[in-house]
This record gives C-alpha cells, sequence and structure tokens, in this order.
C-alpha cells in the first residue's frame, strides 16, 4: 500500500520547471521592454521643456533690447552656451523682412542640445 501512494503522488517534472521560467522570462523582458521605452519618452520630454523654457527667455531678452537697424544687429548671437542649462546651446538669426525701410525683423532661435537640433522658435520684432 505504501508504495501505490508513493507512486500516485505529483509533482513538478523539470520540463515544467523550464517552461514555467520560460514564461516568466517572456514576461519580465517585455515589461523591462516598456519601461526602457518610457523612460526614454521621459527624457526626450525633459530635453524638449528644457529647449522650449531656453528658447522663450532667449526670445523675450532679444524682444526686450531696443530695436537696431542694420544687417547684423547686436543681438544676433550663433552657438552661445548656456550656464543655467549645461549641454544646451542657443543662436540668434536676424532676417530683414522689409528691407527698404529695415522695419521688421524676424528673429529666429535655435536650441541645440549635444550639437542635436531640438527647437527652433520664431518671432518678429518691430521697429516702433
Amino acid at each position: 500500500m505504501n508504495r501505490r501512494s508513493i507512486r500516485n503522488q505529483k509533482g513538478v517534472s523539470v520540463i515544467e520547471a523550464i517552461i514555467a521560467l520560460a514564461i516568466l522570462g517572456v514576461i519580465a523582458i517585455a515589461f523591462l521592454g516598456g519601461l526602457m521605452t518610457s523612460l526614454k519618452a521621459v527624457s526626450i520630454t525633459d530635453e524638449r521643456s528644457t529647449a522650449q523654457s531656453l528658447a522663450q527667455s532667449q526670445m523675450e531678452y532679444v524682444k526686450s533690447l531696443p530695436y537696431e537697424e542694420g544687417a547684423s544687429p547686436s543681438y544676433e548671437q550663433t552657438d552661445m552656451s548656456s550656464p543655467d542649462y549645461p549641454g544646451y546651446t542657443s543662436s540668434v538669426d536676424v532676417e530683414l523682412l522689409n528691407p527698404p525701410d529695415d522695419s521688421i525683423q524676424k528673429i529666429t532661435i535655435t536650441i541645440k542640445h549635444h550639437e542635436k537640433n531640438v527647437l527652433t522658435l520664431a518671432d518678429y520684432k518691430v521697429r516702433r
């Protein structure tokens, strides 16, 4: 009677354990892939919001300066690094839109992060 009860006992075989570990591995890989995707999305969003903040502050600074006539006003600058935002550089380009009397300038601010263009912001400055 004792031998019969031992034979009828069911346990986990090696094959079942390997299959369970494989299923658990697939689930873990899918979870980690989703986690990496969300971390990358957060990084991109942070980079863009920082660039937006820097571009808006640069634009407000340029627009607060007095209007300067000529082909290259003093507020036109290239590749300025920002101490508040390490790794970010900004450039300010000025284009004359009304050449006979130079009354309208198009101000374009380009923000780069580690030499990669992140954001371009354009606005107009008018002589008043």
